[in-house]
């Protein structure tokens, strides 16, 4: 009987290690407070991202994205609120945090009617405001009824594990 159990054992660990090994890669991902930072198989680099609620807002969901290589920082929000008409259209906003500005006038593209990308010359000075903010914002031009802030809590020690991420990347 003991045979019998231990054949069987052998068995099972050998099917195991056999469905394993045929699983495709799986993303490299961590936690920092709500912040997911993750290498995805089918992306080039690590993302930092983050969404909520807010109760304030009708409860809409709130989505932040940040990537980055030495050449870009690419940053992607997307809020429930927006309908966006003209996927490629290029808007102006000013980007801030809630103690600095950023940028004046910055190119952020639709990608579809609740989300905009911006991608920016790498900059150092850039990631560190973002690092010191709890908000993001963007004040779009000619239209105050789009222009949104985003609580980015932690985003220091988000964006330390997104260099963390990047600096280990497979």
């Amino acid at each position: 009987m003991r045979r019998f159990f231990l054949a069987a054992g052998i068995l099972a660990g050998a099917l195991g290690a056999a469905a394993l090994s045929a699983r495709p890669a799986l993303a490299q991902q961590s936690k920092v407070g709500d912040w997911t930072i993750e290498k995805r198989t089918q992306d080039t680099h690590c993302n930092a991202s983050r969404g909520y609620k807010d109760k304030e807002d009708e409860n809409r969901d709130y989505v932040i994205v940040i990537t980055y290589s030495d050449k870009a920082i690419v940053i992607v929000m997307i809020y429930d609120g927006w309908e966006w008409d003209k996927v490629g259209e290029i808007l102006r906003a000013d980007v801030g945090t809630d103690d600095a500005d950023i940028m004046r006038k910055a190119k952020w593209e639709v990608m579809d009617k609740t989300t905009v990308r911006g991608i920016f010359e790498y900059d150092q000075s850039i990631m560190d405001r973002l690092a010191k903010a709890k908000r993001l914002t963007l004040d779009f031009e000619d239209d105050d009824e789009d222009s949104i802030e985003m609580q980015i809590p932690r985003a220091g020690e988000a964006l330390a594990a997104l260099k963390f991420c990047e600096e280990n990347r497979k």
